[in-house]
């Protein structure tokens, strides 16, 4: 029976191979914090992190996270990851919520390999997450405060 690793532990799964990971983790894992938006990739509200890369979850299958480190929402635990979930609160970036998994996942990836980001690099980091909201502009602050947040 094929295995998965997420958030640290081993998961044995039993799925076709071209089942999307977004229902692998969702419906056999129960890890429901990643979310379907589009299901073809576009909004970014299903990103997860395999081998520490954003990976849209609902068009990847499953086979391709076979021998992977993947992490979910809930498996975040980093010293960027906190101190997203720290900014995203103290700047109040979330209005109805439904994309923020996938942002804080997108933030996260960024900030673990920019520490100090740009406009630029956010916004080129970012643009596979839609926010219906458009909390475009609290998400790049939360992004900047981050960042200071992890240099301090």
């Amino acid at each position: 029976m094929p295995s998965l690793k997420v958030n640290g532990q081993i998961h044995e799964v039993e799925v076709d191979s071209d089942t999307p990971l977004l229902w692998v983790l969702r419906d056999e894992l129960g890890l429901t914090g990643t979310k379907f938006g589009c299901g073809i990739a576009q909004c970014g509200a299903c990103t997860v992190h395999v081998n520490g890369s954003p990976l849209r979850a609902c068009s990847a299958p499953y086979s391709i996270a076979q021998n992977a480190e993947i992490t979910t929402i809930e498996g975040l635990s980093s010293k960027a990851a906190k101190a997203v979930q720290a900014a995203w609160v103290e700047l109040d970036v979330v209005q109805c919520g439904y994309c923020q998994s996938g942002q804080i996942m997108s933030a996260v990836a960024l900030l673990e390999q920019i520490p100090k980001p740009t406009d630029d690099d956010i916004d080129g980091a970012m643009a596979g997450n839609i926010c219906r909201c458009a909390t475009y502009q609290r998400i790049r602050a939360a992004i900047h405060r981050a960042a200071e947040q992890m240099t301090a």
